[in-house]
């Protein structure tokens, strides 16, 4: 993979092109997805989104026949690593925010600043329980490994993306259904070139299955299997003596 500087600006202009060329299935699965999130209160976002990114995955790979908008649905088959990713990171975030709003005049700012290096950190992750159907902390491991040696470009790549797909928030919010999808397939294009030389954390070792042992030979002339012996022929009585003489 080539410096992430120096490949900054082609992620963002491939991802572009991928949100253009596949603009309605992407902005009615956006909607949804985020209608379901909201009626949820949030329970069906992480299966939600991992549909989505499903879908992008798909569209950016050119996998024929396309994906359609009911392909979204297809991320409850991560249901449990993509809720938990939302739940346990979400938590942390949020309680981390709160503890440090305590602190005077600079909590609410370092705040901010975790929270955003957290996200940065974990950008890949999601991709990761869609692509490769891994669990959510290994795929969190996985994310943090690879954005560590070059965080602050891609820190930076975040913003970006996350900047774009907020932006349909100014027209009250409507709007984000159209650009919250760019971010997506900016994010998406950029998984593909970063994780192309396929390098993953090595996989625990499988545990070795012993075959079967033969039962063991039955003992010969084991007395508690031995067929019973045939009953000895009964002695007939002996005829009575005769009398040696009667009187």
């Amino acid at each position: 993979m080539a410096d992430v500087g120096s490949k900054f600006g082609d992620w963002i202009k491939e991802g572009f092109e991928l949100y253009k060329e596949n603009l309605s299935v992407l902005i009615l699965s956006s909607l949804i997805a985020n209608v379901l999130t909201a009626f949820t209160l949030g329970i069906l976002g992480g299966p939600m989104f991992a549909g989505l990114i499903k879908i992008v995955l798909r569209l950016n790979d050119k996998e024929q026949p396309p994906p359609t908008v009911g392909d979204l649905f297809q991320g409850f088959h991560y249901f449990m690593p993509s809720f938990l990713f939302t739940l346990v990171w979400g938590l942390i975030f949020g309680a981390g925010a709160c503890i440090l709003r305590f602190v005077p005049c600079i909590g609410p700012l370092i705040a901010i600043v975790l929270t955003l290096a957290g996200v940065a950190f974990l950008m890949f992750g999601f991709y990761l329980i869609v692509d490769r159907g891994m669990d959510f902390w290994p795929a969190s491991m996985a994310s943090i490994e690879k954005v560590k040696p070059d965080f602050f470009p891609f820190l930076g790549l975040y913003l970006v993306a996350a900047i774009i797909g907020e932006i349909g928030v100014l027209a009250c919010g409507i709007g984000v259904f159209a650009t919250m999808p760019i971010c997506f397939a900016i994010l998406a294009v950029t998984y593909r070139d970063v994780f192309a030389d396929g390098q993953m954390p090595p996989a625990p070792p499988a545990r070795e299955i012993s075959p079967p042992e033969p039962p063991a030979p039955e003992a010969d002339g084991d007395a508690s299997d031995a067929p019973d012996a045939p009953d000895a022929p009964e002695t007939p009585d002996a005829p009575p003596e005769p009398d040696e003489g009667k009187e």
